[in-house]
């Protein structure tokens, strides 16, 4: 058995076995609402999300648009950090032990918490993955090693600018999935080239074994469907995070379940049509 999460690996080969594509939403942890995010989480994978990114808030998200900059700066005001981002994915497997979460952000809070901490109560609490924006592969391969012993996966970015080296050097250490930036910039930037994802996936697979997703620039139904056509997931956050902050408290856990719904339906029908 290969280390690494085992929720992670089995949603993978379910939906693949199913000929479908896993779609995963990115979400602020403590946005927009510090007391939500457990409902929300439970919202999202009851509308369909196969695996669950949530963001960690950190002061300075330098690979992050405007939307999740302002989604981390009102969490942070909120008091949330590690210790609370924690306490929710706790609170959401008491009632979801098979939805996988992957916490996203970057290198700073997780060093002020302490990183073999870290690893040890973010296995305890029940993540399966862990992204860190500014680590990159050459130099967190002993991190990654860490996590991978206690059940969780090290999910790497790649991105247009990616070289082969970068390529074969995520293929030898990520395990779970990887994450393909589908645009240069910042989150919630620009507009998705779905002609240039769909030659740049290959390029990748022929260096690591794992599931590739793509995100970044996709924003509804349509684009959605585009890059489930040829990635293995389909990775939201921007337009995501922008529907829920509009939402009174009330409204956001099913606001985030009919979005989920809506793309959850045509990367499913995108699927039925390439089995048709």
């Amino acid at each position: 058995m290969s280390k690494g999460s085992v929720r992670i690996a089995a949603t993978f080969e379910r939906l693949k076995s199913q000929g479908r594509k896993a779609l995963i939403p990115y979400v602020t942890a403590g946005d927009p609402f510090a007391d939500v995010t457990p409902a929300l989480m439970q919202a999202l994978a009851e509308g369909g999300a196969d695996v669950i990114e949530l963001g960690v808030p950190f002061s300075d998200p330098m690979a992050d648009g405007p939307v999740i900059q302002q989604a981390a700066e009102r969490a942070l005001a909120k008091g949330i950090g590690m210790t609370q981002v924690l306490d929710m994915v706790r609170e959401f497997r008491r009632s979801d032990d098979a939805t996988p979460v992957v916490l996203m952000g970057y290198a700073n809070p997780v060093e002020r918490y302490g990183v073999e901490r870290f690893v040890a109560d973010a296995s305890a609490a029940g993540v399966d993955g862990v992204l860190v924006v500014d680590y990159p592969p050459e130099e967190c391969e002993a991190f990654a090693a860490q996590l991978q012993a206690a059940g969780m996966d090290p999910i790497f970015l790649l991105a247009p600018t990616s070289t082969e080296a970068r390529m074969v050097h995520v293929g030898r250490i990520a395990s779970g999935y990887v994450y393909y930036v589908s645009l240069k910039g910042v989150t919630g930037a620009g507009h998705l080239d779905t002609a240039a994802v769909a030659a740049m996936v290959p390029r990748i697979r022929a260096h690591v074994s794992v599931p590739v997703g793509v995100g970044f620039g996709i924003r509804d139904a349509a684009s959605a469907r585009a890059v489930g056509e040829v990635a293995d997931a389909v990775v939201i956050g921007s337009r995501l995070v922008q529907l829920l902050q509009e939402q009174p408290k009330d409204e956001v856990a099913a606001a985030g379940r009919r979005f989920m719904t809506e793309i959850r339906a045509a990367l499913d029908e995108a699927a039925q049509g390439a089995h048709a």
